[in-house]
């Protein structure tokens, strides 16, 4: 369909719709409470969803940067960079008066209302659309919602992936034929408020970075995890994504509550097991060195190993199983 131009799209525009946007992405040491930003990308639109500017930052974490393999951003070249504190009146003017727009937007947001609590500062955002909760009201037809997918559903080209001023364009472009057509279809935009944190307190010092004391068994019972409806596809490759249908073992702990870590991991599509075997994919933990019987017989058995910050930048983007759309039935529930 070809789209109006925007004297005529104005004219017939919803008078409800925001008035402006700012497309945000955030890459991060991690994802639990405690990772920190380290570099942030902002695309500024208009009502109309075109693009009015757009501006780039790294920020130094003042910690490890987490999976470097995945964002590319190493210690060195962190090190020079800004605290969070010296871009956030800058971060503010870019986010003031628009709705933030992100791909799994509550993420986002997360760490950006984190990182202006530690700055005793108050972030400017209001309200925020997720662009996956977008395509699903528009019923795009799409086999997942990864961002590549939106992209190339609407033709954009993605150069750089993780990072987050290509990330931020990418998203921009998809976004704009996205309002477009959901001001056509008369389609009400997914908007959620958010509420800026106003306190903040750190954890105790960790002894390894990424790692606190887990307290998952001070008060929840054991559940019975849902069987895995994906074949087992093998062991995790560096440098490639986890698969659907991976078995993935957890040993120590957390620094996210190892009960929604794994109930991250079953929402992707992956198979949480409760020990190490030869059929065991990866194993997660923050002390690969420790002498616990996960970690000796991931070792012997050659199993991957993993640490939690890498493991959670993972889960954002799960590889659907081969060969199917749709799962197999579930098997009988398995020994591990």
């Amino acid at each position: 369909m070809t789209m109006l131009d925007d004297r005529q799209t104005a004219a017939a525009w919803p008078t409800a719709y925001p008035q402006g946007y700012a497309v945000v992405d955030v890459e991060t040491t991690g994802l639990a409470r405690d990772d920190r930003i380290i570099s942030a990308a902002v695309y500024r639109l208009d009502a109309l969803g075109n693009v009015e500017d757009h501006w780039y930052t790294l920020v130094n974490p003042e910690r490890d940067p987490g999976p470097v393999w995945i964002h590319g951003l190493t210690s060195e070249v962190l090190d020079g960079a800004p605290l969070f504190p010296e871009v956030a009146a800058e971060l503010s003017e870019r986010l003031a008066d628009r709705v933030l727009v992100a791909h799994n937007a509550a993420f986002d947001w997360s760490m950006i209302a984190r990182e202006y609590a530690r700055a005793s500062v108050i972030a400017p955002v209001e309200h925020r659309l997720c662009t996956i909760a977008l395509a699903k009201e528009l019923r795009l037809p799409l086999p997942n919602h990864k961002l590549a997918t939106l992209a190339a559903h609407f033709g954009v080209v993605q150069q750089q992936a993780h990072h987050a001023l290509d990330d931020a364009r990418v998203l921009a472009e998809a976004f704009r034929p996205s309002l477009h057509a959901a001001a056509r279809g008369g389609v009400r935009l997914p908007l959620l408020e958010c509420r800026p944190l106003t306190e903040w307190s750190d954890s105790p010092v960790a002894p390894r970075v990424g790692y606190q004391p887990s307290r998952q068994n001070s008060w929840r019972p054991s559940r019975k995890r849902p069987a895995c409806p994906y074949p087992n596809p093998g062991r995790y490759e560096k440098e490639k994504p986890l698969q659907q249908g991976m078995r993935v073992a957890f040993s120590g702990d957390t620094s996210v509550d190892r009960e929604l870590l794994e109930d991250r991991a079953i929402e992707a599509g992956l198979h949480v097991a409760t020990s190490v075997s030869r059929l065991t994919s990866l194993l997660v933990t923050n002390d690969p060195d420790a002498a616990t019987s996960k970690t000796q017989k991931a070792k012997s058995f050659g199993t991957p190993i993993l640490e939690e910050s890498a493991f959670t930048h993972l889960l954002r983007d799960v590889a659907p199983a081969d060969g199917a759309a749709l799962p197999r039935q579930a098997p009988p529930p398995s020994s591990e």
